[in-house]
C-alpha cells in the first residue's frame, strides 16, 4: 500500500519537477539538461543518505538566482559559464558536507517552531505571487514583490484571457483531483496541459508554452579554471548554502512539525552536501528541499522517501520519450501546478494558535514580513536574530520566586500563585526563573540581595539553582559577591538544587564553606540551614573568592 501511494505522488511530484527545472534554468542562464539531471540526481542522492520523507532536493528558483548573480561577476563564454557553475555547485556541496562533520547542525535549533512556521506562510504568498505573471500571460519582471503587484493591477486590462482560461481551468481540475488522492494530479493535470495545447493549438492563441528541450547531455571531465576564479567563486558559496540552508531546513522542519516526525540536522546537512556534489558531478545547478515540490508531496500523500526516487525516474522516462510534447506544456497551467501545491501552507490556524497563546505571534508575524519584504535569506536571517533577541531579553529580565512549604509535605512552591504554601521563620527561599549567567547573574542576585534587605533580616537565605546547570565566571563572580555581602549582615547563604557541576566549580575555585552548603532539594536545604553554620566559612570562601579576583583582574 505505502509502495503505490509513493509511486503515485512520485509521479504527481514529476510532473511539477520537469517544467520547474526547465524554469529555473532559465533563470540561472543555462540549458534545461543542467537542471533536469541536477534534479534526478539531488533526489536520488537525498532519498538515500537524507531523512525527511516529504522533501525532494532539486534545483530551486532562489538558488538559481544567486547561481546567476554568480556567473555574471565572472566574464567568459558559454564553456566558462558552465565550469563556473559546476565548480560553484561543488563548492556548495563541500561547504554542506563540513557544516555537517563540523557538527553545526545544532545551530538550526536557533530557528525556532514560529520562526518556521512563519518563514513558511511568507514564502508560500511569495512563490504564489510570482506565478501570477505565468498565470495572466503577462511578461513582468519584478525585483521586489510590491514592485510585482503594483505591475499586476496597473496592467489588469493587458491581462492575456486565453493564458488566464488555461490556469483557472488547470488550478480547478487540481483542486477537484485532490478529492480523488489515489490519483497523481498534477501529474494529470500536465499531461492534460500538454494534450490542449496540442489539440486547440494555445501557442496559436498567444498562450506561452515551455518549448523545446534542447537536452545536450554533460560532458564530464575535471574543471579547468585558475586560482583566481576559483577564489572568486568561493566568496558566492557561503550565501549560496545559507540560502539553500534556509529554504532546505525550513521545508523539511515545517513539514516534519506538521506530520510529526523527526529530523537530525547534522544527517540533513550531509545528505545536502552529497546531493550538491552529485549534481556538480552531472554540471547540473545547486540543488535544496524546494518549499513548491515539498508541499507537493505532502499533497500527494507521500510515505516514504521512496516517493523521490520515483520522481526522478518519473522525470528520467519523461525527458527520455517525452521531450518533444513537454516542449508544448502552457506556462499558466505550471503556474497552477505550483500555487495548488502551496494553498497547504496558507493554512492560517498554526500562526492563530500562537495570538491565541500570547506566545511568540510576535516573531511569527515578523518572520512571515520579514520574508515578504526582505526575501527569504535576509527574512530567515533577521527572524532567527529576532527570535535569539527575545530569548536574550527573557533571560536578561527573569522573575525571582518567593517559595514556601506546600502544606506539611517535601514540596516548595509560589507563595504567589500557591496562597496555602506557608513560608518558614528565619528563612527566605528564592527561585530565579532563568538559568543564571553572565548576562542577567548580577541583576538577578544583585535582586535577591536587595529582596533581603526589605524584610527582616533572615537568618538563612536559600536560593534555589535548579534552571543553572553551569555557571560562567561572570555568575560565579556574582555569587560569590551575593555570599560575601550576605555574610557581611551576618546571613548565611544556602544553595540548593545544585547540579554537580557547580559544586566541581566551586571546589575548584576553592569555596569550600559555599560548597558544604549545598543541597541537592530545597527541602534538604531547609534541613541544612537548622544546622550550625561550619566554622571554615569564613576561611574557606574568602580564599576561592581572591584567587578568582585575583585572576579576573
Amino acid at each position: 500500500m505505502r509502495m503505490r501511494a509513493d509511486l503515485l505522488a512520485g509521479l504527481s511530484i514529476a510532473g511539477l519537477l520537469l517544467p520547474e527545472a526547465v524554469a529555473y534554468a532559465g533563470i540561472a542562464g543555462l540549458g534545461p539538461q543542467h537542471a533536469i539531471l541536477a534534479a534526478i540526481a539531488g533526489a536520488l542522492t537525498y532519498a538515500l543518505l537524507g531523512r525527511s520523507r516529504f522533501a525532494v532536493v532539486a534545483p530551486t528558483s532562489s538558488s538559481a538566482a544567486i547561481l546567476a548573480a554568480t556567473l555574471a561577476t565572472l566574464p567568459g563564454d558559454e564553456t566558462s559559464k558552465l565550469v563556473h557553475a559546476t565548480v560553484t555547485v561543488a563548492l556548495t556541496g563541500v561547504a554542506f558536507l563540513a557544516a555537517s562533520l563540523a557538527r553545526l547542525g545544532g545551530l538550526t535549533g536557533f530557528v525556532s517552531r514560529p520562526v518556521l512556521r512563519g518563514f513558511a506562510f511568507g514564502l508560500a504568498i511569495t512563490i504564489i505571487l510570482k506565478q501570477l505573471p505565468a498565470l495572466v500571460g503577462l511578461p513582468i519582471e519584478s525585483a521586489g514583490l510590491y514592485g510585482l503587484v503594483r505591475t499586476l493591477l496597473s496592467d489588469l486590462p493587458r491581462w492575456h484571457g486565453a493564458s488566464l482560461a488555461t490556469g483557472i481551468v488547470a488550478l480547478a481540475a487540481l483542486l477537484a483531483l485532490r478529492r480523488l488522492p489515489w490519483l497523481p494530479g498534477a501529474f494529470i493535470v500536465v499531461v492534460g496541459g500538454i494534450v490542449a495545447s496540442l489539440l486547440l493549438d494555445l501557442p496559436g492563441h498567444g498562450v506561452a508554452v515551455v518549448g523545446t528541450l534542447k537536452l545536450d547531455w554533460p560532458h564530464l571531465a575535471w574543471p579547468d579554471m585558475p586560482w583566481s576564479s576559483l577564489a572568486r567563486l568561493a566568496q558566492f558559496t557561503l550565501p549560496l548554502a545559507l540560502i539553500l540552508l534556509a529554504e532546505s531546513w525550513g521545508t523539511m522542519r515545517a513539514l516534519a512539525l506538521r506530520h510529526g516526525d523527526s529530523l537530525e540536522p547534522n544527517r540533513e546537512l550531509l545528505a545536502l552536501g552529497g546531493a550538491n556534489l552529485a549534481s556538480a558531478l552531472v554540471q547540473g545547478l545547486p540543488v535544496g528541499a524546494g518549499f513548491s515540490a515539498g508541499q507537493a508531496s505532502a499533497a500527494a500523500g507521500t510515505q516514504t522517501r521512496a516517493a523521490a526516487v520515483f520522481a526522478a525516474l518519473g522525470m528520467a522516462v519523461l525527458v527520455a520519450v517525452a521531450a518533444r510534447y513537454v516542449a508544448a506544456l502552457p506556462h499558466p497551467v505550471l503556474a497552477a501546478v505550483v500555487i495548488a501545491a502551496l494553498s497547504h501552507a496558507l493554512d492560517p490556524r498554526p500562526l492563530l494558535r500562537l495570538w491565541r497563546l500570547r506566545r511568540d505571534h510576535e516573531v511569527a508575524l515578523l518572520s512571515v514580513l520579514g520574508v515578504l519584504v526582505l526575501g527569504v535569506l535576509d527574512g530567515m536571517l533577521g527572524a532567527i536574530v529576532l527570535s535569539i533577541a527575545v530569548l536574550i531579553r527573557r533571560m536578561s529580565v527573569p522573575r525571582i520566586s518567593r517559595l514556601g512549604r506546600l502544606r506539611e509535605g517535601h514540596d516548595f512552591v509560589d507563595v504567589v500563585r500557591h496562597p496555602d504554601a506557608r513560608e518558614i521563620d528565619g528563612l527566605m527561599i528564592l527561585r530565579p526563573s532563568v538559568p543564571l549567567f553572565f548576562a542577567n547573574a548580577e541583576r538577578v542576585l544583585s535582586q535577591i540581595d536587595a529582596d533581603t534587605m526589605h524584610v527582616p533580616t533572615p537568618r538563612v537565605v536559600i536560593v534555589s539553582l535548579e534552571d543553572s546547570f553551569d555557571l560562567d565566571s561572570t555568575a560565579l563572580d556574582a555569587l560569590l559577591e551575593l555570599d560575601a555581602r550576605l555574610k557581611a549582615r551576618g546571613t548565611r547563604l544556602v544553595l540548593a538544587r545544585v547540579h554537580d557541576e557547580l559544586r566541581d566549580l566551586l571546589a575548584k575555585v576553592g569555596a569550600t564553606d559555599l560548597l558544604t552548603n549545598c543541597a541537592f532539594s530545597v527541602d534538604d536545604a531547609v534541613a541544612l540551614a537548622a544546622t550550625p553554620s561550619p566554622r571554615s566559612r569564613g576561611e574557606g570562601r574568602g580564599e576561592g573568592f581572591v584567587e578568582l579576583h585575583g585572576r579576573s583582574q
